[in-house]
């Protein structure tokens, strides 16, 4: 144990830290001040305003670089929407909270700063926040849990990770953006105390602990103002209770008004080059109808995070010294390993027995779905499918598969089988350059162009090449985007006209709408057909940039479903094991919708029935990024939940399959059946989405109703036993001995709960809620303890009359165990 004189030197080591960050933080506001100093009016509404789809002007005036920003929550997109800009893609934010390590959150935002700038990015529009408020929303997938502790957790991990790497990140979405039907127009009318205790908490948390320097506000509007205007929760709340000290950036096309949103705290209008800010904020200025000493405000934020990503001249950057080098694909694999969640495992199924034979099935076995819809989307280098792991991972002959049912019932982008190039031509015909086509998707927004093209010279965009069929049948290709299109596939024209958008009011109706068939032709197997598709470019209606976006969509044969589950049956049988892969789609996940129903699409619920007829030891994988019903999951051996694996995935599901490593998740929010739901209303009544169920949501609102789901918050088994021996507390820490009982080397995540120990009825508390934990590895027969530290806000909540927290003292049991519903071992604490 160190000395007293060891102690002396930490303490005198800290304060020296503490007096350099001072002294660096003087440094970096004396030159954002000096910058400020030298622009006018016009300078400083500029830079406040995107001048295409991800970028800030540069000011060479004051050494100003151009700031640019990407998408990013699970890989980084850049500039380029394109294959042919290949990203490392991780697990979905579903799956990294589902480790709920947030050290390994840390390290997925370390490979995430490293990607970045690689690829020129200074900002990461990432990390998103929001919580499952109702298992509906769409794109729960994008976002972490439904706790606002965990969420607090694993997201002040992920900007740690980035920001130690010199990219800044945005937290988002501010606030309340929970679900994503008429996104841009709803009122959410949420209470204070929801607000407080819920939706705010998890920014809250990462402000005090992550300090990161950009927040995003939302589409919606809460409580009649919309969250790019709104006065109280940007400047009083953000920044002057919690202290951010950072940027404040719009989502895209959020920002309506140009005096309410920087009187409201928006510092930055994206995208551009039209937007609410530039030349119309400096007229409001100019008319008296803003103060100049506002758009100061905003400038200042602006510079301090140009400062520290290190494109200010004359400031240091907050980072001098880079992590070191992370290895992206080892990194998803492990990320992926230690988010798969075993429900279920019947008589020890899993791991699989050595010399085991297995019938792998389904689709998504085969085509893996990795991540999930809408802004969330990259395109890796490789993807490494179910399939593609077990042939790796298990013996030569011990494998076979079968398709059985195919969620994909619509058509997806073109990609498996096509070799595509874009020629771009002017309007008399002429070529002016070609772009790469890995896939049938073209995503050119703003200044992302081939080479030696403008938007400006630019009429049509072919996307041609051939496509090899893999099965002999009629083959279906279709078109997603609006505007003029003519689609040849083998020298006949099936297409030639106009395809228009969706009557629903979203502008994005472009990047996400529904893709729609237009041809059918009988194909042979292995022979190459020549395929073409022309669009003639037109701006996107209500987007205000400059984009070309549009795909070549493709559907293989469709075959008989009672056909198909036959011969997966057959496969069964034959095998000693059954693993069926079963998935969610594009149509079902994705940003732009939320979720109608929590079924599996297609026929797979059949399938699993009957796979698990003829096969008692059958292994159902759930490749979803949120909860879905599984009516068969009592007929079957094993469940594992994959969530969106990321590209790795395959490989680390043959890795737990094969006991290689245990599944190491634990689940972030509650899986059960749509009918038992307690909160499921997404869908806004004249405009308005009240949140009736105040903080009951999630497993509060669960216990609250009485009602037992299918999976509660913090379940997963693993490989091994644990016995829960003892805990101690001492003030707010608890120390919690756990010992494994198994016979192999095990994780676990112990969780610590609240429950008011007495019945007084003064705020109306959930029963209990999370309020600590952490992750420990023992060996077979290992002891080992754990530590927990009870946060105070664990104890308060927020009173409405006071508008203030208050604590509330009284007696408490300390409920520690293995979920919310498995809690092994108790202890009493007096605040």
């Amino acid at each position: 144990m160190a000395g007293p004189e060891a102690g002396t030197e930490a303490a005198g080591d800290a304060a020296l830290d503490a007096a350099l960050d001072a002294a660096g933080d003087a440094a970096l506001e004396a030159a954002v001040e000096a910058a400020l100093g030298k622009l006018d009016l016009d300078a400083k509404a500029r830079l406040l305003a995107g001048q295409d789809m991800w970028s800030l002007p540069a000011l060479p005036e004051i050494g100003l670089e151009s700031l640019v920003m990407s998408d990013g929550p699970i890989g980084v997109r850049g500039v380029r929407w394109t294959s042919g800009d290949p990203s490392v893609a991780l697990p979905s934010p579903t799956a990294l909270a589902a480790t709920w390590d947030p050290e390994l959150a840390r390290r997925a935002g370390v490979l995430l700063a490293q990607e970045a700038r690689r690829k020129g990015v200074h900002v990461l529009l990432a990390p998103t926040v929001n919580l499952h408020r109702s298992p509906l929303g769409g794109r729960h997938f994008e976002a972490y849990s439904e706790d606002p502790y965990l969420t607090g957790r694993i997201g002040t991990g992920y900007v740690r990770g980035v920001q130690s790497g010199g990219v800044g990140t945005t937290v988002k979405h501010f606030v309340a953006n929970d679900a994503e039907t008429d996104r841009f127009t709803v009122n959410n009318l949420v209470s204070e105390r929801a607000l407080r205790e819920l939706y705010l908490a998890p920014f809250e948390a990462i402000v005090e602990n992550a300090h990161p320097w950009g927040i995003m506000t939302a589409y919606n509007t809460v409580n009649g103002t919309s969250m790019t205007e709104h006065r109280y929760l940007v400047n009083e709340v953000l920044r002057g209770e919690w202290g951010f000290d950072g940027y404040n950036v719009s989502d895209w096309m959020a920002a309506r008004d140009t005096v309410a949103a920087v009187e409201g705290g928006l510092d930055v209008a994206m995208p551009g080059p039209r937007t609410i800010f530039g030349q119309a904020l400096a007229q409001a200025v100019r008319d008296g109808k803003a103060e100049e000493s506002t758009v100061d405000g905003a400038v200042r934020n602006v510079l301090r995070l140009a400062a520290r990503v290190g494109i200010l001249e004359g400031a240091r950057p907050a980072v001098t010294e880079l992590p070191d080098t992370v290895g992206g694909e080892a990194l998803a694999r492990e990320i992926a390993r230690r988010a798969f969640v075993l429900v279920r495992n019947e008589d020890r199924a899993l791991p699989l027995r050595p010399d085991t034979t297995v019938a792998l099935i389904g689709a998504a076995a085969r085509d893996a779905r990795v991540l999930g819809g809408g802004s969330a989307v990259v395109f890796p280098a490789r993807v490494v499918s179910p399939l593609d792991g077990l042939t790796a991972a298990l013996p030569d002959g011990s494998l076979s598969y079968a398709v059985g049912a195919d969620p994909n019932t619509e058509l997806a982008v073109a990609d498996k089988g096509f070799e595509l190039r874009a020629l771009c031509r002017d309007e008399a015909g002429t070529l002016i350059g070609t772009g790469a086509a890995p896939t049938g998707e073209i995503n050119w927004m703003g200044s992302d162009l081939p080479d030696g093209v403008t938007h400006d010279t630019l009429h049509t965009v072919e996307l041609t090449g051939t496509f090899t069929p893999r099965e002999s049948g009629p083959h279906v290709f279709g078109i997603k985007g609006t505007g003029a299109f003519t689609l040849t596939v083998d020298g006949t024209t099936y297409f030639d006209d106009v395809q228009r958008p969706a009557d629903d009011g979203d502008p994005f109706e472009s990047f996400f709408g529904t893709p729609q068939p237009h041809a059918e032709t009988e194909l042979t197997a292995g022979q190459p057909v020549e395929i073409s598709l022309t669009f003639v470019v037109t701006l996107p209606a209500g987007i205000p940039f400059k984009a070309v976006v549009f795909a070549l969509t493709y559907q293989e044969p469709q075959h008989d479903p009672d056909e198909l589950i036959a011969e997966a049956v057959a496969a069964a049988r034959a095998a000693d094991t059954a693993v069926v892969v079963v998935a969610t789609t594009e149509r079902v996940e994705s940003e732009g919708f939320d979720r109608k129903n929590l079924r599996l699409p297609g026929r797979q619920d059949d399938l699993v029935h009957a796979v698990a007829a003829a096969n008692p030891n059958t292994v159902v994988v759930v490749n979803s990024g949120s909860p879905v019903e599984m009516p068969w999951r009592d007929e079957v051996a094993a469940v594992l939940l994959s969530w969106f694996p990321g590209q790795e995935g395959g490989a680390a599901l043959a890795d737990v399959l094969t006991g290689a490593h245990e599944p190491g998740g634990r689940l972030p929010t509650t899986w059960g059946s749509l009918a038992d739901a307690p909160v499921t209303q997404v869908v806004p009544a004249d405009g308005e989405l009240p949140y009736t169920e105040g903080v009951f949501i999630g497993y509060r609102a669960w216990e609250k109703a009485n009602r037992t789901p299918v999976h509660p918050f913090g379940h997963g088994l693993g490989y091994t036993d644990w016995a829960y021996e003892s805990v101690a507390v001492e003030g707010s820490t608890l120390t919690v001995r756990i010992r494994n009982t198994g016979e192999r080397t095990g994780r676990e995540v112990v969780q610590v709960y609240l429950a008011p120990a007495d019945t007084a009825p003064a705020p109306d508390r959930p029963v209990r809620w999370l309020a600590g934990f952490a992750g420990a590895e023992a060996g077979p027969g290992e002891t080992v303890d754990v530590t927990v530290d009870l946060p105070r806000r664990a104890f308060e909540i927020w009173d409405e009359a006071d508008r203030r927290w208050s604590f509330v003292k009284g007696s408490y049991e300390i409920q520690v165990g293995r979920s919310i519903a498995d809690r092994r071992i108790t202890a009493t604490i007096n605040v």
